[in-house]
Formats: C-alpha cells, structure tokens, sequence
C-alpha cells in the first residue's frame, strides 16, 4: 500500500476510537498488534471513550506517525490513583507500521508528566 493509503488507514482508525466504546472484536478491522488492543482496552477501562485527536500525520512507505492529543476523563484506577473524575488533554506521538492494511507494530511516546498533573497527583510547578 502507498504511504497516502496508509495515512488513510490511521485516520479511520482514530475515527473509529475517537470518543467511543472501544470493544477488542471491533479493533480487528485495523490492529493485527495484540499488544496495541490490550492497551486500547486498558486505557479505556481508565478513560472511558477517551477521544484521539491527531495533528499532524507524516507517513513514508509503510510507516505512519501521528501527532496529537489524547483527551479523557479519569473513571478509572491509574496507577495507584483512584478514579478523580478529572477530564485531561495530553500529547501523544506514535508510530506504526501497517501490512497488509493493518497495524502490525506500534510505537508511543505520551507526556505522562501532563496528564498526572492534571489528575492532581503530582503538583504543578510553582508560577514564579
């Protein structure tokens, strides 16, 4: 597949997610990854419908990266942290490689540091 159907892919794909159930049999039209649907399926345990919104989206042959945000509200535990409630927005850049039409790799960088701090468990930096 060119890198343009490629890009293609990957937006119906954060279309299909985007701020909607996301059941494991229905990631079976674009991730072959099984590490990527159980990560989608624990992320929404903790973000229920949690939205992906991409910015910008380069691809080259069968490689496609994205970069965007992650917008979710915490209903879930998260590492220690009990549900709060808290709607976060996040930075996100991930890679993947398809074949065949699907998402045969991944790989995801996230601010982590952002989005604990909007759920209150590690304080803001003092304004000086």
């Amino acid at each position: 597949m060119s890198a343009e159907e490629n890009k293609g892919i990957i937006r119906r794909y954060f279309e299909a997610l985007s701020g909607k159930d996301k059941p494991r049999e229905g990631m079976d039209e674009f991730v072959a990854e099984e590490p990527l649907k159980e990560h989608i399926a624990s992320f929404d345990v903790v973000f229920p419908r949690y939205e992906l919104i991409p910015e910008r989206m380069i691809a080259e042959g069968d490689m496609v990266s994205v970069i965007g945000l992650v917008r979710g509200t915490q209903m879930g535990a998260l590492m220690g942290i009990p549900p709060t409630g808290k709607t976060v927005e996040f930075p996100i850049h991930i890679t993947y490689r398809l074949a065949n039409g699907k998402i045969v790799e991944h790989w995801m960088l996230t601010d982590n540091l952002s989005m604990m701090q909007q759920l209150g468990a590690i304080p803001m930096p003092a304004a000086t």
